[in-house]
């Protein structure tokens, strides 16, 4: 699949972040619903007096309540319309968008560079806290309570065996014509000074409500209600288990997403729009 920028046109990368809780995800929506794209997409079609929407492509598309903030998309723009407002362009935007939604750089794009398909891992955090009063009010829209106490050395003794590449269809919701199969790269737990639990979870890419199910499936590991091995054990099953909760989104926020170096992207672009099997698999 050919993802060249059209003749006359400059790719731009945008990095941005923003607090889900005012959004329902990231992406447009036909209903009308406010989503951080149609915010950026809005702004930017308002401080460049465009005639139309330029649509942006994000590196992952988060879900409603879902927080960024190391958060990357690209947008194609004519290159006249780069070259007028390229130096006031983001004190404009920071004037126009909403303040739960901050893009913090836009710079021309390394040739090759997609936000979603040159993208080699997405890194998140997810915060839970089992303190018996319950959460600070001052972090209450990013941090989970668990009214259970958490054994984190538990937690992450099952976590380690999720590592690697899977089918992690036991922890998605399937999407038709999407793979399932992805490779955990790291899943570890935190306890800080302040009793807060940070789950870090970073993949090649993530399939739909992954990360949620994975915290899920640890958090009964850590307050007891489930042995350390049942994480694999329902990984291997490879089936929805109705054990395992897909946790509230507030307590998620996408921290960074990685790229290789500029000379690899267009490879890497090309190398992950293909259709994902495991060793041993075919793929019909």
């Amino acid at each position: 699949m050919s993802d060249e920028v059209a003749d006359g046109f400059v790719r731009l990368r945008l990095d941005l972040s923003y607090d889900g809780a005012g959004f329902s995800g990231w992406a447009k929506q036909a209903r009308g619903q406010r989503t951080v794209q149609a915010e950026i997409e809005d702004a930017l079609r308002t401080v460049t007096r465009s005639s139309r929407t330029h649509e942006l492509t994000v590196a992952g598309r988060t879900d409603a309540g879902v927080h960024a903030r190391g958060q990357v998309a690209h947008v194609d723009l004519p290159g006249e319309l780069w070259a007028e407002h390229r130096e006031k362009l983001l004190k404009r935007l920071a004037g126009r968008l909403p303040k739960d939604v901050r893009v913090w750089s836009v710079a021309e794009a390394p040739s090759g560079f997609n936000a979603r398909f040159s993208a080699i891992w997405r890194r998140y955090a997810y915060r839970v806290t089992d303190h018996p009063g319950g959460v600070d009010p001052l972090l209450r829209g990013h941090v989970l309570w668990h009214d259970w106490p958490l054994d984190v050395d538990a937690m992450n003794t099952a976590a380690h065996g999720l590592l690697g590449e899977h089918d992690f269809a036991a922890y998605c919701k399937k999407r038709e014509g999407a793979t399932t199969i992805r490779t955990l790269q790291e899943l570890s737990l935190v306890r800080d000074e302040d009793g807060i639990v940070t789950a870090t979870v970073r993949a090649d890419a993530f399939c739909h409500n992954m990360v949620r199910s994975l915290i899920g499936a640890l958090l009964f590991v850590g307050d007891g209600h489930r042995a350390p091995d049942w994480p694999r054990e329902v990984l291997d099953a490879g089936v929805r288990d109705s054990a395992v909760h897909v946790v509230r989104p507030h307590g998620l926020t996408l921290e960074e997403v990685g790229y290789p170096a500029d000379e690899l992207l267009a490879a890497r672009n090309r190398e992950a729009r293909n259709k994902r099997t495991l060793p041993g698999r075919g793929c019909c």
